[in-house]
């Protein structure tokens, strides 16, 4: 016979953990943080040991909780899908889907329609964030990473890699066409906008003018200073969309505007981006639907 902690404390484990959040949880269960806490109190004791670091916030599974969390979810999927399957319908599957907010935004929700005629049955939940979220702790089915490498100790491919250049409005240069020299790069507006810490070489008009002086020696140095610059990448997009400068923006992110012929190059010298990555636990029991996710990815870049 079975011996099983009591269902209630199981899924008042599996909501915190899944929201890392014991309010959340409640709202989600339909008890009070009070209730939710008890009970996971109570699945502790079983285990004899913590499940979550309460202190200090916030709220973070222990490895203890790290190791049920993914059982647990998978279990309550599998029970979900199962009374789904007694219905008139079909179950619709779900994959959850954490990546960056500017590939979210600007490269992945344009495609989703193309997602919803290739694979009806399977939808997907966007988490788009600049905070890695654990698939580990299963926060998410998979993870698109912008790296410059695949992540060590993850499971994954690179589906594909970016460039970066200057691109701006077509009126801001004579005739459309890109700069000729690198010295009238000087003469438009530029843009900046913060990168988060990926390594020293995250391509910014920084590397850039570095780039150009080793094609021209005779660059000056003192006149590089950006005429606006802002905190968030999509802000700084925005102003390029505007008319108000040039920027250094990648190819992947700003595709539909080059392709319509919105924005244009600025000048044809390049810096190499990063790679998109598809990360998953090599043990997840969807790994089909990871499967088929990724092979869409690669098939409408």
């Amino acid at each position: 016979m079975r011996k099983l902690p009591p269902l209630n404390a199981l899924r008042a484990f599996e909501s915190a953990a899944r929201h890392l959040s014991f309010r959340r949880a409640a709202a989600e269960l339909g008890v009070t943080p009070t209730a939710v806490s008890h009970q996971i109190r109570l699945l502790e004791d079983i285990c004899a040991q913590p499940l979550f670091h309460r202190q200090p916030r916030p709220l973070r599974l222990t490895a203890a909780g790290t190791m049920l969390l993914p059982v647990l979810r998978n279990g309550f999927d599998s029970f979900a899908a199962a009374f789904a399957a007694l219905g008139d319908a079909a179950p619709l599957r779900v994959l959850r889907v954490t990546t960056p907010n500017a590939f979210a935004s600007r490269w992945l929700v344009p495609r989703l329609p193309l997602w919803q005629e290739a694979q009806p049955e399977i939808a997907l939940e966007i988490i788009g964030t600049d905070r890695p979220l654990s698939i580990e702790a299963g926060e998410a089915d998979v993870a698109i990473r912008y790296a410059r490498r695949l992540p060590e100790g993850h499971a994954g491919e690179e589906l594909f890699r970016d460039t970066y250049f200057p691109v701006c409005r077509p009126q801001l240069l004579a005739g459309g066409r890109p700069l000729a020299a690198l010295r009238d790069m000087y003469r438009l507006p530029r843009i900046h906008y913060d990168w988060m810490k990926i390594d020293a070489e995250t391509p910014t008009w920084h590397h850039w003018w570095k780039k150009a002086r080793t094609l021209d020696t005779s660059l000056p140095r003192d006149a590089e200073a950006c005429r606006l610059s802002f905190r968030e990448e999509a802000h700084a997009i925005a102003a390029v969309l505007a008319g108000q400068g040039v920027a250094i923006c990648s190819d992947v992110i700003l595709a539909p505007e080059l392709e319509r012929s919105e924005l244009v190059r600025a000048h044809e010298l390049s810096l190499p981006g990063l790679g998109y990555y598809l990360l998953h636990r090599p043990d997840h029991p969807g790994r089909r639907m990871i499967a088929l996710f990724a092979e869409w990815l690669r098939g409408v870049v």
